[in-house]
């Protein structure tokens, strides 16, 4: 989530305790790009105005339908 919203506030005690779970610097370097490249196709997408296909379009749905689920009834009836 940091490398999406904060990247510059990424601290090397945040990548140590990635190699404690056995990360390489290549496995880190690879998850940065993977979600580097995420963010940069998705706001293209959305500044094009682009269409998720209707299989994303149905995952979102279900996503949404599981957290709201999730959350307290007070703020479901907000939410909805």
């Amino acid at each position: 989530m940091r490398v999406t919203r904060t990247p510059a506030a990424v601290r090397r005690r945040e990548v140590e305790s990635l190699r404690k779970f056995g990360l390489t610097d290549r496995d880190m370097l690879d998850a940065v790009e993977v979600i580097s490249y995420f963010n940069y196709i998705n706001r293209v997408a959305d500044a094009l105005g682009i269409d998720p296909e209707p299989e994303m379009r149905a995952a979102f749905k279900r996503w949404r339908k599981d957290k709201a689920a999730e959350l307290p009834r007070s703020k479901r009836e907000i939410r909805n």
